[in-house]
């Protein structure tokens, strides 16, 4: 079994964490099973100027995880009953995080960051969850690296009220599922 991915792998800037997340895995152990996901698609939100991030609009209650250290999972709610599986990434009080968009779990994808939670039984209960610790949520390397070449770079999703930086090409997908 590989160890959980370190604090320093996420204390990187956002977009290399991103990519670099691309062919790991996310495992959950919810005591009574573990399962592990090969990340096929992330997105990357990239401090207080990023008009697309939930720090644009300063830090609250729900974004202070994102001002914290890197490594810890920023789990939210959106529309009432999706919730979202983020890790902040950067350094402390610049607010950056990935959201895990896709994975694929013993050759099933589930793509869309709330079938994830659903399926892996995610909620914000895991706020704040330090994953280079390997307990209840977290990353494994698992493998060879991921060519650059079979990454692709798309504009991120559902983001449109950013303007500009909705076009970013911050969202990254492996390009060929094995």
């Amino acid at each position: 079994m590989s160890k959980p991915l370190a604090r320093a792998f996420f204390n990187r800037p956002t977009l290399t964490v991103a990519r670099s997340l691309i062919g790991k895995y996310l495992v959950r152990e919810n005591g009574k099973e573990r399962i592990a996901g090969k990340i096929i698609e992330v997105e990357a939100y990239v401090g207080s100027q990023d008009k697309a991030c939930h720090a644009s609009k300063g830090r609250t209650a729900r974004t202070d995880v994102m001002f914290g250290p890197p490594g810890v999972s920023y789990v939210y709610l959106v529309y009432g009953m999706y919730h979202l599986l983020n890790v902040v990434t950067e350094r402390a009080e610049f607010p950056a995080a990935v959201l895990i968009r896709a994975i694929e779990v013993e050759g099933e994808l589930i793509d869309g960051p709330g079938k994830i939670c659903r399926t892996l039984d995610i909620d914000r209960s895991l706020n704040r969850l330090d994953m280079t610790e390997g307990r209840q949520v977290w990353f494994e390397a698992r493998g060879a690296r991921v060519a650059r070449k079979r990454v692709g770079t798309f504009p991120r999703i559902g983001v449109e009220y950013a303007g500009s930086w909705a076009k970013k090409l911050w969202r990254f997908r492996l390009m060929e599922i094995e």
